[in-house]
């Protein structure tokens, strides 16, 4: 069987889980249309989907956490 023959890789689009071309025809790939695309888009902006893992420090805990470095040193 040539390349050309073969079927392209279906996956499902992250939005509405519809079957999707992963083809270079398809430009939203891996979503099926520019509207999934936009509301997966919206949902990363209003921080709806998140990255699992641990919080990330704001200075004000890199400050205090010096601080503390900076006693424990002094003892």
């Amino acid at each position: 069987m040539s390349q050309d023959d073969a079927r392209p890789l279906e996956v499902a689009c992250p939005q509405c889980r519809k079957a999707v071309a992963w083809s270079e025809d398809n430009p939203y790939r891996p979503f099926c249309s520019r509207r999934c695309r936009l509301l997966d888009l919206g949902a990363w902006a209003d921080e709806s989907h998140r990255i699992a893992g641990e919080p990330a420090m704001d200075e004000t805990d890199i400050d205090a956490w010096l601080a503390q470095a900076d006693r424990d040193g002094d003892r």
